[in-house]
């Protein structure tokens, strides 16, 4: 199986029987992914050594103006899609087999986790897994301790208070936190 035929796959949202075909790629593409992150989070690297190893844990150029400080986290890598001017700050984990978007502008917290799978709830069918992408908009601000879990869009110019538990959309220029997340605010625009 290729990398764009598991991505297809995992993009249709179809359940991932434990394993299949499809599992046994995934465990590929996480140890590939364990090997490229041990590297970029056990050593320095300069701003271009770090824009180098995320072009390679994610299969696709490392956008105009992104950047992160590493340690960061993956079991995938290859589904995951980052917009320009972007920010990862450190210690984040990103489940990204399902598909996570984020877009241009965004602020990602520290320690943010960003689920994209679900385990079946039927115990004897446990190990296998529900795909559903994460789509963060544009200009997002994510503070500190952040979880978005699966099948979740966050609008445009949205922020997700330090330590909020997001289970469900969050509309655009709206501010959301807690556990689980609820609406705050909206924000003025100009």
């Amino acid at each position: 199986m290729t990398n764009e035929e598991f991505i297809t796959v995992l993009d249709s949202g179809s359940e991932v029987v434990a394993f299949s075909e499809v599992h046994l790629k995934m465990t590929e593409l996480s140890n590939e992914a364990m090997k490229i992150t041990a590297e970029l989070n056990n050593a320095y690297h300069t701003p271009d050594e770090i824009k180098a190893l995320m072009e390679r844990l994610t299969g696709r150029e490392f956008p105009e103006g992104a950047y992160m400080f590493p340690p960061f986290y993956t079991d995938c890598g290859k589904n995951l899609k980052i917009g320009r001017n972007v920010f990862i700050n450190s210690c984040c984990q990103f489940q990204d087999q399902g598909g996570i978007t984020i877009g241009d502008g965004t602020l990602v917290g520290p320690k943010t986790v960003i689920a994209t799978l679900n385990h079946q709830m039927e115990p004897s069918k446990r190990a296998n897994l529900i795909p559903k992408p994460v789509a963060i908009g544009k200009n997002v601000w994510i503070g500190a301790n952040v979880t978005i879990l699966p099948g979740v869009t966050i609008g445009d110019g949205a922020v997700i208070a330090a330590g909020a538990v997001v289970n469900k959309d969050v509309e655009a220029n709206t501010v959301v936190g807690g556990v689980p997340a609820r609406f705050i605010k909206h924000i003025e625009t100009e």
